[in-house]
């Protein structure tokens, strides 16, 4: 190919991606970059606009004597820890249950389990709230006839129980991908060589843990990472259940209440936009960890 048709070609290319670099650089990279360097200034929304005076690390070392920060970083990594191994396990069962099921049957357990992540999260946290209830709440109900409870919980406004019930909520509405991924990865499972093992003497566990856990490295890479990242902004539950009470406050919502609510303690961006940094240094690190321990199994 000449030198002039491979640069037609590359120039044809580039034309094509513009507007996704355009809509790529306009909404995420300058944003990134906004977030960067307004978290060195001590801009708010009080008297200096998006931009103020640059003040350094302050913002950083100030985060951590803020013992709401740090209470939000915990219930944060609680969340992610709880929910990120509970989700890949469960989804894992579930699907090397149903994945060798006939097609109706199949599609039928993909769209009820995939359903709350289609299904608007305003719409999911209504139903959940309700079941919640103190006085008409599903559970408290059961329960109480059940003999199990004498009085009812207030689910969302103890802390003994509040940051458990967003993280049952965040598991029912994180598992439906990732049975649909693992699905389909059980059904691209080389079977010559499964049928090898199993002529070598192979049980069965060991067939899942050599042969079919090896080839769905990747898909379980792809739902670790996505599932995290997930966690680790886990927003709308909390604006619409507690809104950072009774000890669910995350690192999201308290980025949010300090950029946007004009109090005399928030309002602020580049103390806000610090705490964003923090958070996505935080996903970073912890993405690359489990990319090189995948890529070491």
């Amino acid at each position: 190919m000449s030198r002039a048709l491979q640069r037609r070609e590359n120039i044809s290319g580039y034309l094509f991606l513009l507007p996704s670099l355009i809509f790529f650089i306009g909404f995420v990279v300058i944003p990134m970059i906004i977030c960067i360097v307004t978290s060195l200034t001590d801009a708010n929304m009080h008297d200096q606009g998006m931009f103020g005076n640059f003040i350094g690390f302050s913002n950083f070392s100030k985060l951590l004597s803020d013992e709401t920060f740090l209470e939000a970083l915990k219930n944060t990594f609680i969340i992610v820890i709880v929910s990120v191994p509970t989700v890949c396990a469960f989804s894992l069962w579930v699907s090397s249950v149903i994945y060798k099921l006939s097609g109706p049957v199949l599609s039928a357990f993909r769209c009820i389990f995939y359903l709350p992540v289609v299904t608007g999260s305003v719409a999911v946290t209504v139903v959940w709230k309700w079941m919640y209830d103190n006085y008409t709440g599903i559970f408290n109900h059961v329960l109480k006839g059940a003999g199990l409870i004498e009085q009812n919980i207030n689910w969302l406004g103890d802390s003994k129980y509040a940051l458990w019930c967003i993280i049952l909520i965040l598991f029912t509405t994180s598992v439906g991908q990732p049975i649909v991924l693992y699905v389909s990865a059980l059904g691209n499972v080389d079977q010559t060589l499964i049928e090898a093992a199993e002529v070598d003497g192979a049980n069965g566990f060991q067939v899942f843990w050599k042969v079919k856990w090896a080839q769905m490295m990747p898909t379980t890479l792809y739902i670790l990472v996505i599932t995290t990242i997930n966690s680790f902004q886990c927003f709308a539950l909390i604006q619409l259940l507690t809104k950072g009470g009774a000890g669910t406050n995350t690192v999201m919502y308290h980025i949010y209440w300090t950029a946007f609510k004009l109090t005399e303690q928030a309002g602020h961006f580049g103390y806000a936009n610090a705490m964003g940094v923090v958070l996505a240094i935080f996903i970073g690190l912890l993405s690359a960890l489990q990319f090189k321990l995948a890529k070491e199994k």
